[in-house]
């Protein structure tokens, strides 16, 4: 990993951090960045935004099952009826909030992106592939729930 790929990891780190606080009170700590070598989820629960503008890419995020469901019990309270159906839209809401916060840091450092509507994956061992074939950063994070990984990858 270089400098610019730091740089650029910054804006995603603080928009997970602040989206999980706001929306399921929870304060997850980040692990140190690494480029990931294959394409298998760190999770079981994933959800992908598309990435276009001034570079093209993608950010992934995987929960693991017991991390998504406390996200949406936080986010949800007891109104919680389907799990995996409500799991896989906390999940994509998430990952939505977190890819525009992420994106609107980026255009402070001069790189405008759009995003697309985010895609949900759910299944054990399932695998993300991500639209270009740059490197995969892959930043883990910890939380009193589990340890969950946002990716992003650009040309």
């Amino acid at each position: 990993m270089n400098a610019s790929d730091v740089e650029v990891a910054k804006p995603f780190i603080k928009a997970t951090q602040t989206v999980l606080s706001m929306m399921a009170g929870i304060d997850p700590k980040p692990g140190k960045p690494f480029i990931k070598s294959d394409k298998t989820a760190h999770g079981d629960v994933s959800a992908v935004v598309g990435l276009t503008g001034q570079k093209n890419g993608s950010i992934s995020i995987s929960f693991p099952k017991k991390c998504a469901v406390a996200i949406v019990k936080n986010m949800l309270g007891d109104d919680v009826t389907d799990i995996i159906s409500d799991a896989k839209d906390a999940v994509g809401e998430i990952t939505n909030m977190i890819s525009g916060q992420a994106r609107a840091g980026l255009s402070e450092k001069g790189l405008t992106l759009q995003g697309s509507t985010p895609t949900i994956i759910f299944g054990d061992n399932h695998s993300i592939s991500h639209v270009t074939s740059g490197a995969i950063i892959a930043i883990p994070f910890e939380s009193p729930h589990g340890s969950f990984t946002l990716e992003f990858c650009f040309e």
